[in-house]
C-alpha cells in the first residue's frame, strides 16, 4: 500500500507536512531554473556555443533550436512521468506501480515500430522519428493500448482487473513489435534509440504538445486528488464517502494514460523515473495527493533533466542513451531502498 498519508493521518500534523512540501517544492522550483541553464551550456562545442550565441549565428542556432527545446523536453518528459506514476501508484494503492502498467509503454514502441516500417527509416536517418511523424505514430499506440486494457478489463471498476489486463496487453504488443522488427531488420537501431530513451529529437512544437498536456493532466490529477486518498482507506471505504468512484478513477487512468503516451511518444521509453519520483517525495514529505501528484511531478522533471545533461557530459561530445542511465541510477536506488528496509525489519 502506498505511503501518502490519508486526510485523518495529515490532521495529526498538518504544519510540519506542509512547511516541509512548500520547503520541497522550492528546492525543487529552484533545481530545475538552475538545471535548465546548465542545459543549455552543455553539448558537444561546450559553453562556447553559449558564449558566442549573441553575435555568431550558428552558435545561436545550437543554442536555441537544439540545446533549449531538448532540456525543456526533458524537464517535461519527467513531470508527466512523475505525474503519472504518482497517479498510478494511489489508483493501484501499490508503492511499486510505474507508468507504464497499462500497456502504454508496449503500444507506444509498437506505434515507431509500425511508423519506421512503412516510412522506411534506415538506421543512418535516425532523426527523421520527429520529422516523419514517429512520434505521433506511437502516442497513437499508447493510446490504443490503453483503449484495449479498458476494453479487456470491461471498464475500470476492478482494479486487479485492470492491472492483469494491462499486463497482457504489453506482452502481446511488445510480441508484435519484434515480429515487426524480425520482418524488417534494417529499423532496428532507430527502435533501438527509441527503446533506449532520448530527448534529442525533441523540438519546440513537440515541448508546446507536452506542455499542454501535463497542464490538463496535472488539473485532472489534482481535481481528481480526493479519489487517491478515500482509495488508501480501501474501496468500501472510498465508496461510503460518497465519491463516485467509477467516473473518477476513468479519468485518472485517462490522465495517467495521456502523460504517459506523450512522453514516451517524444522522448522514447525512460525507465524509473515515474517509479522512483513519488518514493523520493514519500521520504521528504508526507502529504496528501493533492499535494502528492505535484511534487512527484516537480521530482520527475528534476530527475530526468538531471540525468539527460548527465547522460551529455559523460562521454561528451557523444551522448549516452538517458533511459539507460535512468535505468542504472534508478534500479541502484530501489536495490539501496530494499537493502534499507530489509536491515530496518532484521533491527
Amino acid at each position: 500500500m502506498s505511503a501518502v498519508m490519508p486526510p485523518a493521518a495529515l490532521a495529526a500534523a498538518p504544519a510540519a507536512g506542509q512547511r516541509r512540501a512548500l520547503w520541497l517544492a522550492l528546492w525543487l522550483l529552484l533545481a530545475s531554473c538552475a538545471l535548465l541553464v546548465l542545459g543549455a551550456s552543455v553539448g558537444s562545442t561546450g559553453f562556447d556555443s553559449v558564449l558566442h550565441a549573441g553575435r555568431d549565428p550558428l552558435a545561436r542556432q545550437i543554442v536555441w533550436d537544439i540545446r533549449l527545446p531538448r532540456t525543456l523536453g526533458a524537464w517535461l518528459a519527467g513531470a508527466l512521468l512523475g505525474l503519472a506514476g504518482a497517479v498510478a501508484q494511489g489508483l493501484f494503492r501499490n508503492p511499486l506501480a510505474d507508468p507504464y502498467l497499462l500497456g502504454s509503454a508496449s503500444g507506444a514502441a509498437l506505434g515507431g515500430a509500425v511508423a519506421m516500417a512503412m516510412l522506411g527509416v534506415s538506421p543512418t536517418t535516425a532523426s527523421w522519428l520527429a520529422g516523419l511523424g514517429v512520434t505521433s505514430a506511437a502516442f497513437i499506440g499508447a493510446a490504443g493500448a490503453v483503449l484495449l486494457t479498458l476494453v479487456l478489463a470491461r471498464g475500470v471498476q476492478h482494479t486487479l482487473r485492470l492491472l492483469l489486463a494491462g499486463v497482457i496487453v504489453g506482452v502481446v504488443l511488445s510480441a508484435a513489435r519484434d515480429l515487426i522488427q524480425v520482418a524488417k531488420p534494417q529499423i532496428l537501431e532507430s527502435m533501438q534509440v527509441f527503446t533506449m530513451g532520448s530527448s534529442a529529437f525533441v523540438g519546440w512544437q513537440a515541448c508546446a504538445l507536452m506542455a499542454g498536456s501535463w497542464a490538463l493532466c496535472a488539473a485532472a490529477a489534482w481535481a481528481l486528488s480526493r479519489l487517491l486518498d478515500g482509495l488508501m482507506l480501501g474501496e468500501a471505504t472510498a465508496a461510503s464517502l460518497g465519491l463516485p468512484l467509477a467516473p473518477m478513477r476513468a479519468g485518472l487512468v485517462l490522465a495517467m494514460a495521456l502523460a504517459t503516451g506523450t512522453a514516451v511518444a517524444h522522448t522514447g521509453l525512460i525507465a524509473f523515473v515515474g517509479l522512483a519520483a513519488p518514493h523520493l517525495v514519500r521520504s521528504i514529505a508526507r502529504v496528501t495527493h493533492q499535494w502528492h501528484v505535484w511534487l512527484s511531478s516537480l521530482m520527475g522533471a528534476v530527475l530526468l533533466l538531471a540525468a539527460d545533461i548527465l547522460a551529455r557530459w559523460l562521454i561528451a561530445p557523444q551522448e549516452l542513451p538517458v533511459g539507460v542511465l535512468t535505468a542504472a541510477l534508478g534500479g541502484s536506488y530501489l536495490l539501496w531502498l530494499m537493502h534499507r528496509r530489509t536491515l530496518a525489519v532484521s533491527l
